[in-house]
């Protein structure tokens, strides 16, 4: 599992202007997901948080993103077969990942990244060895330029899933229009939930008051969820798609349809059906 960020803010100083950051430090946005990664390891994954805090400073080409997380994946790849630079920092991994079943969660901007990997026009840009068997997009950016390398309309034979909030005062529920591109297209279901009363930055908690840049960006704050029934949800959610997808354990899946209640929360989830292909 790899989870990439987006955020405005690289550096704890918002007036950094270079990186490495000339003013402040490093923003630790990627360990605002720990809560999630350790569900997840309890159940057997191996879970990567991304910094992107360069890219945040420097550029504002998505691809770059999906480029950091191809690298890691290259990495990775090779410490799967024994050898590579992590061989040395984390040997009781040699030999022993399985990238056959690999997930990538982003969020934010990070969600766009991960959307635009997951189209099949990018696919052969992942690494050799490497199969992706599940994205999921939490509050993703949604944009489309055609002609451009930053078009994220998705066309994709992944099986993905967006998680968005009905009180996000920074995106709203433009992730929504993912699974509109995916309909009559996908050839593996698409899944998506709108938590009604979620907003933007509580999934991460370094983004979640009091933290040093955390703010409430919520447009109904006056019946927002919590944070940690917002998180407990994207938890509940995100275990289910996961099993689902990389271990195929369908437990989960009543989940994922919406025919049973995320916790805590009120929510309206959709499938978007496969149709036959590749």
């Amino acid at each position: 599992m790899v989870m990439s960020h987006g955020s405005w803010y690289a550096c704890t100083d918002p007036a950094a202007e270079a990186w490495p950051c000339d003013t402040g430090e490093a923003y630790p946005s990627y360990r605002g997901y720990g809560y999630l990664g350790e569900k997840l390891a309890e159940r057997g994954f191996i879970v990567v948080s991304l910094s992107a805090d360069g890219i945040n400073l420097t550029s504002y080409d998505y691809g770059d993103r999906v480029r950091l997380i191809n690298e890691h994946l290259r990495l990775w790849q090779q410490l799967s077969t024994g050898g590579g630079s992590l061989a040395d920092k984390l040997p009781q991994l040699r030999g022993r990942v399985d990238m056959q079943r690999v997930g990538t969660l982003g969020h934010s901007r990070g969600g766009k990244g991960v959307m635009w990997q997951a189209s099949d026009k990018h696919r052969d840009e992942i690494p050799n060895g490497v199969r992706m068997g599940a994205v999921l997009a939490l509050a993703p950016v949604k944009f489309d330029h055609p002609e451009g390398d930053n078009s994220d309309t998705l066309i994709t034979r992944t099986p993905v899933a967006v998680v968005t909030s009905g009180c996000d005062g920074a995106v709203k529920e433009a992730g929504q229009d993912y699974l509109n591109d995916a309909e009559g297209r996908t050839t593996k279901s698409a899944y998506s939930v709108s938590l009604r009363d979620g907003n933007h930055n509580y999934f991460n908690t370094q983004w979640t008051p009091p933290a040093q840049l955390g703010k409430d960006d919520s447009t109904c704050p006056d019946r927002e969820l919590s944070p940690a029934t917002q998180r407990d949800a994207l938890t509940t959610y995100a275990v289910a798609f996961f099993e689902k997808n990389l271990k195929n354990n369908a437990s989960g899946e009543d989940l994922l349809t919406g025919k049973r209640a995320l916790p805590g929360a009120v929510s309206t989830a959709r499938v978007v059906e496969p149709v036959a292909g590749p």
